[in-house]
């Protein structure tokens, strides 16, 4: 079942956070940010490191975007916490610069509807609003990884829509044309994409 239009389940577990100190984090604390809540399967694997760090290198995008990164797995802080300390070179994803949660019960995953077998949780993805609604979703299988770009484009398509009350169209960007959500809109926007 699909959690977009819904409350974000709220959670509090630990968390390891950029300055390495190991401490609760309560999601609902972030009402007034968006955030961008992201699942990964395990620390010290393959696909899960080029995520993370690939976030890592846009965090400013999200911060400029009143957005705040989250992600988490079924690992545990100190887990984590050594993941950190762990040298690129040797698989390691080093001074990250957002907290790492642990969903060490897997109670977090599977109130997403992201756990599978009972073991570790898909690459799941949710933007949640400023008022803590998901607002898009997006899971992966285990060996797929996602595009930070799309999340990006995704978070300013939400601001977009909710600023000006234009919906975004297929393949839309920054500065593209948008649709008014009427009739007269669509059939507008139709008429321009036949012609394209």
């Amino acid at each position: 079942m699909s959690l977009v239009t819904l409350p974000a389940p709220d959670f509090t577990a630990d968390a390891v956070y950029p300055d390495d100190e190991i401490k609760s984090l309560t999601l609902s604390k972030h009402k007034g940010h968006y955030v961008l809540l992201f699942f990964y399967p395990s620390d010290f694997t393959f696909v899960c490191p080029s995520e993370i760090i690939a976030f890592h290198r846009k965090i400013e995008e999200f911060h400029k975007r009143n957005c705040e990164l989250i992600g988490i797995s079924v690992d545990s802080a100190y887990s984590h916490y050594a993941w950190r300390q762990t040298d690129l070179k040797r698989g390691g994803i080093g001074k990250i610069s957002y907290p790492l949660v642990a969903d060490i019960t897997k109670g977090i995953a599977r109130s997403y509807g992201v756990l599978i077998n009972g073991a570790v949780a898909l690459r799941g993805q949710f933007l949640i609003d400023a008022q803590g609604i998901v607002q898009h979703e997006l899971v992966n299988n285990l060996a797929l990884g996602r595009n930070v770009f799309e999340a990006l484009r995704i978070l300013d398509a939400l601001q977009f829509t909710e600023k000006h009350g234009e919906v975004c169209p297929a393949n839309w960007n920054p500065g593209d044309k948008t649709i008014k959500a009427s009739p007269e809109g669509i059939a507008e926007y139709l008429e321009r994409f036949q012609h394209n």
